[in-house]
């Protein structure tokens, strides 16, 4: 009885013993998940800081993921996946959504409408107002990613759009145009897309400058555009001169190197220029209380009398008349249709 009693206790002691063991082996199981996910929550920021969105990362780390972009010297912070794009007052972002085939969720309306030349990339988009006057309680409801405004924008209105969403100021500087069209591919990932049309201007650029070789080097060539019933004149890094002055090469008239900023000039001066081959631009969105405005310069007799008028060289429109001329889009349909008429 008393051998049966010790063997019993025996018994006891081994099965604690292995309980023990066991309880132990567990607890470290535990303690190595534990650490696990304590190095999987300690990466986490680091894989959101650096914006790579693994296919298991949950929707909230994907929503509250962001990326740097630097544009013009410039940092900005702007989401991950920024796919709800509103373009606000910069018309080089719209001709370079119509590049890139980017379909942004806002863009900017002339007259309460979508021009034709953008259809193909306002299907999805709400109007947020027209070019100079954005819509504040409009573009706030399209909660926007990114808002792409321009750099022409006054501080209040700036400070508004900052408020609603990451704000990026497009440049209106015609010679930053592959920059904003860059911008635009890094923001929705068309790079490719970006640089093939850059190649492909560059590659238009050359064709053109062999063509015309020395033919305009004694030439005063001048682009212009009636807006309100003026005629305006712009600095050499604005509008289509940049195109003429600094890819052709062409000389650069002395009013054009004057010109700070978009410059109304008189008939008189207009005159007094006497361009040898005038490219006029004229739009009825943009003068909508002059409406006679072309006609008028044309038919007035000082005008008349300068070269340009008087050998046949003035060319009205020759892209769509609301281009804005620096953009890649601009940039391409200029070329095109300039060379066209400068070979004559």
């Amino acid at each position: 009885m008393k051998r049966s009693f010790w063997i019993a206790g025996l018994v006891v002691l081994f099965v604690l013993a292995l309980t023990a063991c066991g309880g132990n082996g567990s607890n470290n199981q535990t303690g190595n998940s534990a650490a696990a996910g304590g190095s999987a929550a300690n990466a986490a920021p680091s894989a959101t800081a650096e914006v790579t969105l693994e296919p298991s990362s949950s929707p909230a780390a994907a929503e509250s993921a962001t990326r740097t972009i630097e544009y013009m010297g410039e940092q900005y912070t702007v989401p991950a996946n920024a796919e709800r794009i509103v373009i606000t007052g910069a018309m080089e972002a719209m001709e370079d959504a119509l590049v890139l085939d980017v379909h942004p969720v806002g863009a900017i309306t002339f007259g309460g409408a979508f021009p034709e030349r953008f259809a193909a990339i306002t299907d999805k988009a709400e109007s947020i107002g027209e070019k100079t006057e954005p819509n504040f309680e409009t573009i706030l409801k399209l909660k926007p990613d990114v808002i792409l405004g321009t750099t022409k924008f006054k501080p209040e209105v700036v400070e508004q759009l900052k408020k609603i969403a990451p704000l990026i100021q497009v440049s209106h500087i015609a010679s930053n145009w592959e920059a904003n069209l860059n911008l635009l591919a890094e923001l929705t990932g068309k790079q490719d897309k970006a640089q093939a049309a850059i190649a492909e201007y560059q590659a238009d650029l050359g064709k053109a400058k062999a063509l015309l070789g020395d033919k305009l080097k004694d030439k005063k060539v001048v682009a212009l555009r009636i807006r309100a019933g003026q005629v305006f004149i712009f600095p050499a890094a604005v509008f289509v001169n940049p195109i003429l002055y600094n890819d052709l090469g062409l000389a650069v008239p002395a009013e054009v190197e004057a010109a700070k900023a978009q410059e109304a000039i008189s008939v008189e001066q207009l005159a007094a220029m006497n361009p040898d081959i005038l490219f006029l631009q004229f739009a009825a969105d943009e003068n909508a209380e002059a409406a006679t405005a072309l006609e008028d310069l044309q038919n007035n007799p000082i005008i008349r009398k300068i070269n340009a008028m008087k050998n046949d060289k003035t060319f009205v429109n020759v892209i769509d008349p609301l281009a804005e001329g620096g953009p890649a889009w601009s940039r391409v349909q200029f070329l095109k249709a300039a060379v066209e008429q400068l070979n004559k």
